[in-house]
């Protein structure tokens, strides 16, 4: 079976009909198609935060080390994860970038929150078991991993 041949569009002025009957579909004439993988879609970003409320509310890896959240509250944490890696990959993100290290940094960001956070949730389960206060969770901007302080 013989391949289908591609037509090409003149690029030049001084490119002719004549001229394109010329060239074998296998031209040395590329055709450049950009595309950006960052900023993600709302479409992309509202996708992360439904599977991060599968990921926090329902039985898993992460969930039989730290327990389930309830779907209520894992909703809200999905959303302030998410919120939270997408505003700091933003701002690391520069004009030179072609997206791919952004999108691994926001990836990066979103699994460290999300390890932080049902980690805050399983130790302020356990003090209220004991009796004591909850520890608190801060993020910050900088590069810094989230910690949680004892009060």
């Amino acid at each position: 079976m013989s391949e289908p041949e591609i037509a090409t569009v003149p690029t030049t002025e001084q490119d002719s009909p004549g001229d394109q009957a010329k060239e074998s579909p296998k031209s040395s004439k590329s055709f450049s198609t950009s595309f950006s993988i960052w900023p993600p879609s709302q479409r992309t970003r509202d996708a992360v935060i439904k599977r991060l409320i599968e990921t926090l509310s329902n039985p898993s890896v992460l969930s039989k080390r730290y327990g389930t959240v309830p779907h209520e509250e894992a909703t809200d944490a999905a959303r302030l994860i998410e919120e939270e890696a997408y505003s700091f990959a933003a701002a690391k993100a520069s004009a030179d970038d072609d997206g791919i290290e952004i999108l691994q940094l926001y990836s990066r960001e979103i699994s460290k929150r999300t390890l932080d956070t049902v980690k805050a949730r399983a130790a302020s389960d356990s003090t209220a078991e004991n009796g004591s206060s909850a520890p608190v969770v801060s993020t910050t901007d900088k590069e810094e991993t989230p910690s949680v302080q004892e009060p």
